[in-house]
């Protein structure tokens, strides 16, 4: 047994897995290879074997229990029959994707304190040639072998004492590995690298929180643009035939208290449209001018090559934290539209040029004050999805608002600074959520299915026709993805708040997600069940 787990890692790695690879995972369908799935973050795979007309069939293959506290919301990749997972907060294993089975374990010594806004978390890996990526809660990143899991390089992005940390799975392009910092609610400086896939040199870094000389340190009143935040925390999208990377930002710092940061702060709550071998910035669009309400512009920026009123275009598509669903072009950053896809009341509406035109009386105050969206936004981190057959984009939304409260904005290094807070227990009753169907081109609704709970889970479309999601109560569902009506669920007994994939192993399409401390993988009968 031990000599075929061995043959199986050395032909795994022995396939490297090539730029081309991964601008074009179609020719490889049966693997996941980056975090969204493809460079354009559809969250969408080419497998058909399970299908609408089977998948109430479906069942647990295997079960990998991980050791863990902490919430759970990696996204695996497979490559040919072995899957890899980061385990909070920075460890890492390979499994035998076909029946679970542990190949090899990274386990990496932490600093004793690290201080983080929402848990210990990691998201997952970015994979090139016979090399892992990872960026660490300790805000390195680093490199392991696919092989054995020994650590390649290390290389520090920013002193965990001034309250950096980084938890999204970093993006590979030709030869660079591309990662930022998290850390918003503790007054960092937010910031983009690209490092040397061989070596962890760093080749560029590009500031979401431009200083003196840089383009927008005007938007910053004073010297508020050092405690600025616009931090990076989750995966970037590409455009290997323009060579742009897009990444959403992070919210000012402090997030409720604005006076002390007067100006629209870029590039806060924005995307920002980079040359991904220089970092030179090419365009940005900014969603939510001087955010005082926490709405993270970090959404995954989905790529969309499709006709916009008549004419083909180059779209960027995104659901935004602030309750709206945007399109852009992504060559030139162009507002081409935008839309409510949740209840929203702090915007009168979105300008011709994309700008909010507020509504009065909808920001903090000291004794709180009610708007739509909740805090958490209308979506979050949590991935959305696209289905070329339907043509369709699917995002997990949340309905809900939040009172929120202006305070004091005291900066200590290292500390917590939020200029405030929001409390939602008093404000929940008509809380909930959805996974909707909108169409890309205008935002309107085509379907949705409700939710009792707002959702943490993100999204995976298939070519079977299907759309998977997950609930914090544990529930793991199939949906049709021309009708949101559902055909299968089963509960995990633990949160589902992580992405789900689709990969082929030992002959057969399985479904992977992780939910409570658990990664628990399915497949239609035909294989032993096994639990690792």
């Amino acid at each position: 047994m031990r000599a075929l787990i061995l043959a199986a890692i050395a032909a795994s790695a022995s396939a490297q897995v090539t730029f081309d690879d991964l601008k074009n995972p179609s020719k490889r369908p049966g693997d996941w290879l980056t975090y969204s799935g493809n460079y354009q973050a559809h969250r969408h795979s080419p497998l058909t074997a399970i299908h609408a007309g089977n998948v109430a069939n479906l069942g647990i293959d295997w079960i990998y229990q991980a050791k863990i506290v902490e919430k759970f919301q990696s996204t695996p990749l497979v490559v040919d029959g072995v899957m890899y997972v980061t385990i909070p907060p920075s460890d890492a294993v390979a499994l035998d994707a076909a029946t679970g089975v542990k190949l090899w374990e990274y386990k990496r010594r932490l600093p004793p304190k690290i201080q983080t806004c929402c848990g210990q978390v990691n998201r997952g890996f970015a994979v090139l040639g016979d090399r892992l990526f990872m960026a660490t809660i300790d805000a390195h990143v680093i490199a392991l072998d696919r092989k054995t899991g020994r650590l390649l390089w290390d290389t520090e992005m920013a002193d965990i004492k001034l309250g950096y940390s980084a938890t999204h799975a970093p993006l590979v392009t030709k030869d660079s590995v591309i990662a930022g910092v998290a850390g918003g609610e503790y007054g960092v400086r937010g910031f983009l690298d690209a490092y040397d896939v061989e070596t962890g040199k760093r080749r560029w870094r590009f500031n979401t929180v431009p200083g003196p000389g840089e383009f927008g340190n005007e938007t910053w009143a004073g010297e508020s643009w050092k405690t600025g935040g616009a931090p990076i925390w989750i995966t970037g999208s590409y455009d290997p035939e323009t060579n742009l990377t897009y990444w959403g930002t992070g919210n000012p710092g402090p997030d409720w208290n604005g006076e002390v940061r007067k100006g629209d702060n870029l590039f806060s709550c924005s995307v920002i449209a980079l040359d991904a071998s220089t970092g030179e910035r090419k365009w940005h669009f900014q969603f939510t001018p001087h955010d005082m309400h926490d709405w993270d512009a970090t959404q995954i920026m989905m790529l969309l090559d499709r006709p916009f009123r008549g004419a083909n275009r180059k779209l960027l598509v995104t659901a935004n934290r602030n309750g709206f669903y945007y399109v852009l072009d992504r060559v030139t950053g162009e507002y081409l539209h935008a839309k409510a896809y949740v209840k929203q009341d702090w915007a009168r509406e979105i300008d011709d040029k994309g700008r909010p035109v507020r509504a009065p009386g909808k920001l903090p105050t000291p004794e709180g004050n009610r708007v739509y969206p909740q805090v958490a936004g209308g979506t979050n981190w949590n991935s959305p999805a696209y289905n070329p057959a339907t043509g369709l984009f699917y995002v997990p939304a949340r309905e809900g608002s939040s009172l929120y409260y202006f305070g004091e904005a005291k900066y200590t290094p290292g500390a917590r600074f939020q200029g405030g807070y929001f409390n939602n227990e008093r404000v929940m009753e008509d809380w909930h959520g959805a996974v909707r169907a909108l169409n890309p081109e205008t935002g309107a609704l085509v379907w949705e299915h409700k939710l009792f709970i707002p959702p943490w889970a993100g999204l995976l479309s298939t070519a079977g026709g299907l759309i998977f999601s997950g609930t914090e109560d544990g529930y793991f569902k199939a949906l049709d993805a021309k009708s949101g009506k559902e055909l299968w669920h089963v509960n995990l007994g633990g949160r589902v708040i992580a992405g789900p994939i689709s990969f082929a192993a030992g002959g057969k399409q399985r479904i992977a997600i992780a939910a409570g401390s658990g990664l628990f993988v399915f497949g239609l009968p035909g294989q032993t069940a096994r639990q690792q």
